[in-house]
């Protein structure tokens, strides 16, 4: 049951746009995992410049900065 959270500064995406970047993640999830399309899911949530330290470096990447598979090439 892959599930892909995407976070990001804001992107002003239409839904098709949206649609379309959640079926390329999910082939990439289903070939390098084998899984089935139902068994993927993929959320985007979007965050403001002034919260991503707060919000995503410390407490997602920062913490795991040693698990992730591909690092930031940018530190706070």
């Amino acid at each position: 049951m892959p599930h892909v959270d995407i976070k990001c500064f804001p992107r002003d995406l239409n839904d098709e746009q949206k649609a379309a970047l959640a079926e390329d993640i999910a082939q990439v999830i289903i070939r390098h995992f084998d899984s089935k399309d139902s068994s993927v899911s993929v959320a985007l949530n979007q965050v403001q410049p002034e919260d991503w330290k707060a919000q995503v470096w410390d407490t997602e990447i920062g913490p795991k900065i040693d698990d992730l598979i591909k690092k930031p090439g940018y530190s706070m």
